[in-house]
This record gives structure tokens, C-alpha cells and sequence, in this order.
């Protein structure tokens, strides 16, 4: 009979191989004889550095993070979404500088306009919602790297995208979703 820390053991060892199988690819060649822009292990590293600036926004009591997107590509930080007002979005930025592993931060940040009411909120999430679905099922976009944030029906996109073509189509996507009131390109171009 196996006993319990010999089950621990084996089991630590298969889950070390199975994450270490997937990440031995990584920085590898491809068949050009180009690296790959980027790689598992950057997309992990930056999806680490996302986490801490969202951490340290939401531990931050001036800043109501909840409005703020965070996205990072090659430890480039960019912050999307909305403010109350200016002294919120430079003390965002400054708290997201602070954070390991931050090389910069790209602010895309807009100033709330007015009060919202409850059925706004969910006007918007709804319209939100409608917006992402949209992005997943158009064949030109199919992206999981655009944020949607959405704000008395302005539909804000921010986030990386592979070329222009994508740019310019995920706005025309975003524009025929029912609700939307207009839509604030706030994307990137992949590097």
C-alpha cells in the first residue's frame, strides 16, 4: 500500500512536469529562425505584473480601481477605464510605477462625466457584455486582449491588438453593438 506523503511526492512531481513541459518552449526559434515576439514566459511574467498593479490600485484608499483596466505587455503597463478626476488618474500612475517589474506605464485614463445611476450601471454592463461577445465572434478580431469598459453607453476599448486592420475594426465592431453611444479607441499595436 502507497502511504499518503509518497502520493504528495509523485503528485508534486507529475505537477512540476506538467508545467514544466509547456514552458521548456519557451524563447524558442521558430521556423524562421525568428524569436517569437512573445513568449509563454513573458506572458506569464506579465500577467504577474498585472496582478500587483491591480493589487496595489486596490489597496490604494484614493483610488476607486474598480473603473481601471490594467493590461501589460512586455512589462508595459497601460491603464484604461475612468476617474472621478485628474488627482486619481496621477496618483494611478504613480501607484502603478511603484509596482516590481513595471519598465512603464502608459496612462489612457478618462475623467468620469457626472453621476451615474444604478440603471446606467447596468445599461453599461449589459452594453459591456454585448461588446466583448461581439469581439469574440468576429473573425477578424477573435480577441481576449481587448477591454471593454463602458460608461453611459461611451464604450472605451484599450489593449493590444496584431495590426492597424484590427485597430480600426474593433471600433466598426463596437459601433454596431445596440446601446452604444460612441466609442474611445484607447488600443495598441502590438510591439
Amino acid at each position: 500500500m502507497i502511504k499518503l506523503s509518497s502520493r504528495l511526492t509523485c503528485a508534486s512531481a507529475i505537477a512540476a512536469c506538467v508545467l514544466f513541459i509547456p514552458l521548456s518552449g519557451c524563447n524558442k526559434a521558430s521556423d524562421t529562425g525568428t524569436v517569437a515576439s512573445t513568449t509563454i514566459g513573458n506572458e506569464i511574467d506579465d500577467s504577474v505584473v498585472t496582478t500587483r498593479v491591480k493589487t496595489a490600485l486596490m489597496s490604494d484608499d484614493y483610488i476607486k480601481s474598480l473603473d481601471i483596466k490594467v493590461e501589460t505587455r512586455k512589462s508595459e503597463v497601460v491603464l484604461s477605464g475612468f476617474a472621478d478626476n485628474q488627482a486619481q488618474i496621477d496618483r494611478s500612475i504613480l501607484v502603478a510605477q511603484g509596482v516590481q517589474g513595471v519598465k512603464s506605464v502608459t496612462n489612457k485614463l478618462t475623467i468620469k462625466e457626472g453621476k451615474q445611476s444604478v440603471g446606467n450601471k447596468i445599461d453599461d454592463s449589459v452594453i459591456t457584455a454585448k461588446v466583448k461577445a461581439a469581439m469574440l465572434a468576429d473573425p477578424v478580431m477573435k480577441s481576449m486582449e481587448v477591454s471593454v469598459n463602458t460608461r453611459k453607453g461611451e464604450v472605451q476599448l484599450s489593449g493590444f491588438v496584431d495590426s492597424t486592420v484590427q485597430l480600426s475594426h474593433a471600433v466598426d465592431v463596437a459601433k454596431q453593438v445596440e446601446g452604444v453611444v460612441s466609442v474611445v479607441n484607447q488600443m495598441s499595436i502590438k510591439k
